[in-house]
């Protein structure tokens, strides 16, 4: 009943020698057939000098620390020059070498195949169409720094186009990229979309669209969504994109992954109607948002220039990943929208998974960080030999430690927020880069004024925490006895006046 394929037409305009401004790839991408799952690329080149080009495709997407080899969903490739003569090419893994000669002109098309929907790759069916650029789009090897153009032809019974990149003034549904790090960066999600009332903060639109979100107060949604933005913006000090996209790709649970100044998500506006769902749906989202800080600008510095063709490793996900756990709560927090008792039951339950698992005594947090991609972000939960833990429950915790230290070093003067406006400033602002490891150390030894060997023997070792002694710092405890302890968070009585100045800090009191 629908014709089943997504056309997708990429004009490649390239000169030899140096890159100019002048140069560019245009994407077309029409949707004819969305029922079979495909899309249909056509790659247009011309300019290119020598005689063969490699074209590459991602193994990975940032934000997704797993490879998913998407060169191998890619089909009935060819080549053909401006006659329509057959030209020679072979591939190599995620790359195909084109023996184009002289030839000033030739066309690259092929199928990729997308057989499941997921934040990590593209996918289409008769309902939306979600491009993950980075299992889409191939590139000239070495030259992802070339500018592109996207056009977008939804299929004939889709009116909408939704995506984080700049759009063309006079175009329609037709968008700019610098270069290929951007557009691997920005999803499209297309479909007959809906938009939720947009917000500003300090100028700049955020807008929430997706596909079938369900029926709930949106209004009253997006003025909390606004608030977590807002304290997310005063936390770090500065807004570093021109426009925000929330893109809802799903209904269903299935995760997020996120962008320079948007992100992907699942997301079921009818979970917001009871207070417990709603909750985690706002500390997902803080946390969604929080990204576009921490890893995408305040970042380990192996996390950029990325290296599409074998992953990036790092020891820092703790940091990226962790943290921005432990930073989702502070955010929701500090808006009013989560109380005390919230935020000390989600620590606890990210110290009790860490805690009640065996791999807290095998792999260290660095080495957690290091391994996602052969373990998965939550570890190899039923591995007898080589046992693993999460970063998204020692990071949070780890994080919280150090805040409490920080805060009653410098008696409550600077905490991990300054930490992070540090990274923000020196390595993203002033230096264009990321973090070493060592400069992270610096950072928050630097604003401890102190040194605190004891927390980074946390990461770095399997040294057992000792929640209590730092815990304390903010007059609270945690329950720690027994055979079976119930690692509950509470005050402690009779609290000194520091103390209870760095619990009402915290808490955004």
């Amino acid at each position: 009943m629908f014709r089943s394929r997504v056309s997708l037409l990429l004009f490649v305009l390239m000169a030899g020698g140096p890159i100019a401004f002048s140069q560019q790839l245009r994407f077309t991408v029409s949707m004819e057939q969305p029922a079979t799952h495909y899309f249909h690329v056509e790659l247009q080149c011309s300019g290119i000098k020598g005689d063969a080009t490699e074209f590459k495709m991602p193994v990975w997407t940032p934000g997704y620390y797993q490879r998913m080899d998407y060169a191998k969903n890619v089909e009935h490739f060819t080549v053909k020059n401006a006659k329509g003569d057959t030209l020679a090419w072979m591939q190599s893994g995620n790359g195909w070498q084109v023996q184009h000669g002289k030839q000033k002109a030739f066309t690259i098309s092929y199928d990729v195949k997308t057989t499941r929907l997921f934040v990590a790759n593209p996918y289409i069916d008769e309902e939306r169409a979600f491009i993950r650029p980075t299992g889409v789009f191939i590139h000239p090897a070495g030259k992802i720094n070339l500018p592109s153009t996207v056009q977008i032809k939804p299929w004939s019974g889709w009116a909408n186009v939704a995506t984080g990149l700049d759009s063309i003034a006079g175009k329609p549904f037709t968008y700019t990229a610098p270069n290929f790090d951007v557009l691997y960066d920005s999803p499209f999600l297309i479909g007959n979309l809906e938009e939720l009332p947009a917000f500003k903060v300090k100028g700049i639109t955020h807008r929430f669209i997706g596909y079938k979100m369900g029926n709930f107060d949106k209004q009253g949604f997006m003025n909390e969504l606004q608030k977590i933005v807002t304290a997310g913006t005063e936390l770090i000090g500065d807004i570093p994109y021109k426009h925000y996209t929330f893109l809802s790709i799903s209904p269903n649970g299935m995760g997020g992954i996120e962008q320079l100044n948007s992100t992907a998500v699942s997301f079921n506006g009818e979970s917001l109607e009871k207070p417990e769902s709603r909750k985690r749906v706002l500390n997902f989202l803080a946390h969604e948002y929080f990204h576009h800080y921490n890893v995408k600008r305040i970042r380990p510095v192996e996390l950029g220039p990325f290296d599409y063709d074998n992953g990036s490793r790092t020891n820092s996900l703790w940091v990226s990943e962790g943290l921005t756990v432990y930073y989702e709560y502070l955010l929701v927090k500090r808006t009013g929208l989560m109380s005390e008792t919230d935020i000390f039951g989600n620590l606890r339950n990210n110290i009790a998974a860490y805690e009640k698992g065996v791999g807290k005594t095998y792999q260290s947090l660095q080495q957690a960080s290091y391994n996602t991609w052969s373990d998965g972000p939550f570890g190899r939960k039923d591995d007898k030999v080589n046992k693993t833990i999460s970063y998204y429950d020692k990071g949070p915790a780890v994080g919280l430690l150090f805040d409490f230290a920080i805060r009653h070093h410098t008696q409550n003067k600077k905490s991990l927020d300054d930490v992070m406006r540090t990274l923000y400033r020196k390595y993203y602002q002033q230096q264009k880069r990321g973090f070493t490891e060592q400069e992270l150390k610096d950072a928050i030894t630097e604003a401890a004024g102190a040194p605190l060997n004891e927390l980074f023997d946390y990461i770095y070792t399997t040294k057992e925490l000792d929640y209590n002694k730092y815990l304390s710092y903010a007059g609270l405890t945690i329950d720690l006895t027994g055979e079976k302890p119930t690692y509950a968070i509470s005050r402690v009585p009779n609290p000194d006046a520091l103390q209870q100045q760095i619990l009402r800090s915290w808490l955004g009191e």
